[in-house]
């Protein structure tokens, strides 16, 4: 089925909104969330992210081990746990609900309000997963950023730096929030779905004409004249 410039707008943010959660699974994955250069050894690096930490070596590879309990991390990464597991699942609501309510895609006959309101719906659930992305990343950064900078640490020690996850997690926040703007918006928009020529048969009303000699009567057009008695 052909799609209208409004389907077209659904199908742009419904696209954009599963690039966006796919970016934040794997950013959830994705240890990279810190990184540490040691001065004294330029070929070992430290990575942290929300379940594990790493140390990568050129002549031993790569080592990783997960984090023994939750309340040991910091507050900025418990925070993060909840919130990243909870923007995949609104996230993934959002993407079913704005799947079903696409105009290009007629499932038994959807009546055209309710696939609307099931769009502004899915696009309202990916604006929320696009928050519940980008504030944990930018809390992150954030205590990154400060420990970076902080005086009282002896500039001998080495500092935590942005890691390549947290960029990743940025972009992942944009395209959700610009692919539930887009829903949202094809929500507000005019429907403009054409029937197929049987449902307009279907639902169309008989018109009625006068004859050609007014005597009372009318006579119906969905039918031949002479079997109209």
């Amino acid at each position: 089925m052909a799609c209208s410039f409004r389907g077209g707008v659904q199908l742009g943010g419904l696209l954009l909104s599963v690039l966006g959660w796919v970016f934040s699974c794997i950013t959830t994955i994705l240890p990279q969330w810190k990184t540490l250069n040691l001065d004294l050894n330029e070929m070992e690096t430290w990575i942290s992210g929300l379940w594990e930490a790493c140390v990568s070596q050129e002549e031993a590879g790569t080592v990783c081990k997960a984090f023994e309990s939750f309340l040991s991390l910091p507050q900025e990464l418990q925070v993060a746990r909840i919130l990243m597991v909870a923007s995949h699942g609104l996230g993934l609501l959002g993407l079913l609900l704005s799947g079903y309510g696409l105009e290009c895609f007629q499932f038994h006959r959807s009546r055209g309000v309710f696939k609307t309101r099931l769009c502004l719906l899915g696009g309202a659930l990916e604006a929320s997963a696009s928050a519940t992305t980008l504030f944990p990343v930018s809390w992150v950064a954030y205590a990154t950023f400060q420990d970076f900078w902080d005086d009282s640490v002896p500039d001998i020690v080495p500092r935590w730096e942005f890691g390549d996850a947290l960029f990743l997690g940025w972009a992942a926040g944009l395209l959700l929030a610009l692919g539930g703007l887009l829903l949202i918006i094809s929500a507000c928009l005019g429907n403009e779905e054409v029937a197929s020529p049987w449902m307009a048969a279907a639902t169309a009303p008989p018109v009625c004409v006068p004859g050609e000699e007014f005597d009372g009567s009318f006579h119906l057009t969905g039918r031949p004249m002479n079997q109209v008695i």
